[in-house]
């Protein structure tokens, strides 16, 4: 989905009236007061998943809301899930430790070592708050 505004009119496109409309997806985190944009270090590490899973730009929740809002969609909410998928990541790296998933990994070439890596670079994103696991919801006009 590299064109979020397309993905979201075509949700609604499809949706019957008065239908309800959920997003569950990875999201950034919603920029503070102030902020413009997310910062050099979070876009550079962004980037890097980006290529290693050949992923498009990344937007946050109020993004997503504000699409949503464009659509003349009613009772918006969010929520942030990230707390549900936290045990995920620890049962990745760990299972990616053993001694026969490395040798696994080491047999299955160079993209599988690249999403391997780029695991790590998501739990990293999400121990800095920048990787979320978001919910919207909404509901089509009548």
């Amino acid at each position: 989905m590299p064109d979020k505004s397309k993905f979201v009119e075509e949700l609604f496109r499809v949706a019957a009236p008065g239908g309800r409309i959920l997003v569950v997806t990875w999201v950034t985190r919603d920029l503070e007061k102030g902020e413009s944009s997310l910062t050099k270090k979070e876009e550079k590490l962004l980037a890097k998943i980006n290529r290693a899973y050949y992923l498009p730009r990344w937007v946050s929740t109020k993004d997503y809301v504000t699409q949503f809002e464009l659509q003349g969609a009613k009772d918006i909410r969010t929520e942030d899930w990230s707390y549900i998928i936290a045990p995920f990541w620890k049962a990745v790296i760990k299972s990616s430790l053993s001694l026969k998933s490395v040798v696994g990994l080491l047999k299955s070439g160079f993209s599988t070592l690249r999403g391997a890596y780029a695991m790590f670079l998501m739990l990293k994103g999400y121990k800095m708050g920048l990787i979320k696991f978001g919910l919207i919801t909404c509901t089509k006009p009548e």
